[in-house]
């Protein structure tokens, strides 16, 4: 057999108090690299470049910057790093004018607010007076001055409110503005049924469901109308025209209801 190999421990303890002292001076440097970020971490928490310096907003309209910022619970001062983008973010879009939100820190000390709020459609007509009637339905008591949009006249309920807001908001841009006036006709017989009172002089009875998809056509049916004849556009079927009558003209029944058809 041939004999064990014999080890010289002697000559292997220098090289291992040299892994030892490596192993050492790793977690030392370690320790220090953490103790030096946490200190980094003290300093900076306790400097100003760790505060919130300054709010800006942007897309504001309706409502003034004041509002916002109470709103996001922000203010200078506090920490950049005390709040979540996604909360402020979601206390915005609770307000009930605004669209979507988003919060951002910028650079150290500064954080960005931009909201999109909801248009307006209209100038809901109250008994006190006026509100700006947004394209979600909801009636904001804010100055009308100003303000352009069709006068909306008989919305009384809720439901009504948030379907003709979202029937005027999906209007073509060149549309929106013909409309002077819109009226609920009847809304304990016929709640659906609206009138609007162009501003060339015609008025269209429609639908509320089927508002915008009809109206958008109106400067195409208003081209087809006889040359300085206004009268009525009835869009709640079929889409038919009738002529005012001329005081002092008598029309027999046929002559009345005699319009021209432009569309299923």
């Amino acid at each position: 057999m041939t004999p064990d190999k014999v080890i010289d421990i002697e000559e292997r303890i220098p090289k291992l108090r040299d892994r030892r002292k490596k192993r050492t001076n790793r977690k030392f440097a370690g320790l220090l690299v953490i103790l030096l970020i946490l200190l980094i971490l003290l300093v900076y928490n306790q400097s100003p470049y760790s505060k919130i310096r300054s709010i800006s907003i942007e897309g504001e309209n309706l409502f003034g910057e004041e509002v916002y910022l109470e709103a996001s619970g922000l203010t200078e001062g506090e920490s950049m790093w005390s709040f979540d983008p996604e909360d402020v973010q979601e206390k915005l879009t609770e307000l009930d004018w605004v669209k979507q939100a988003e919060v951002e820190r910028n650079w150290l000390t500064a954080v960005e607010l931009s909201v999109e709020e909801f248009s307006h459609v209209g100038l809901l007509e109250q008994e006190s007076g006026y509100q700006l009637l947004l394209a979600n339905g909801y009636a904001a008591d804010l100055p009308t001055e100003g303000k352009t949009g069709p006068l909306l006249t008989g919305f009384k309920e809720k439901k009504a409110k948030e379907r003709i807001a979202g029937q005027l908001a999906k209007l073509d841009q060149e549309v929106f503005p013909l409309i002077s006036q819109v009226i609920q006709t009847s809304p304990e017989e016929k709640p659906a049924a609206v009138t609007l009172y162009m501003n060339d002089g015609n008025e269209v009875h429609v639908l509320m469901g089927s508002l915008a998809e009809k109206v958008n056509y109106y400067p195409e049916i208003a081209a087809q109308l006889p040359e300085g004849e206004k009268g009525i556009i009835d869009a709640e079927v079929g889409i038919f025209f009738q002529p005012y009558a001329i005081p002092g003209e008598e029309q027999t029944e046929a002559q009345q209801m005699e319009g021209t058809g432009t569309g299923g």
